[in-house]
């Protein structure tokens, strides 16, 4: 028998309807602190990857 996972990863891809998908909670409902850092870390994401587009490119970075 397959051992059953004990964490369950969001598929992003997956119906979002579907009864035995994960519903994420809404944003509103976290706590700020939890939303500030999500938030931080968003835009450090955003950013590293505009940077590493730009290098790949050949363009110069700041």
């Amino acid at each position: 028998m397959p051992r059953q996972p004990t964490t369950y990863q969001f598929d992003l891809f997956s119906n979002p309807h579907d009864a035995e998908t994960a519903q994420m909670p809404p944003w509103q409902a976290l706590p700020e602190e939890t939303r500030l850092t999500l938030t931080k870390l968003m835009v450090r994401l955003i950013l590293d990857h505009v940077d590493g587009a730009r290098r790949s490119t050949g363009g110069s970075a700041p």
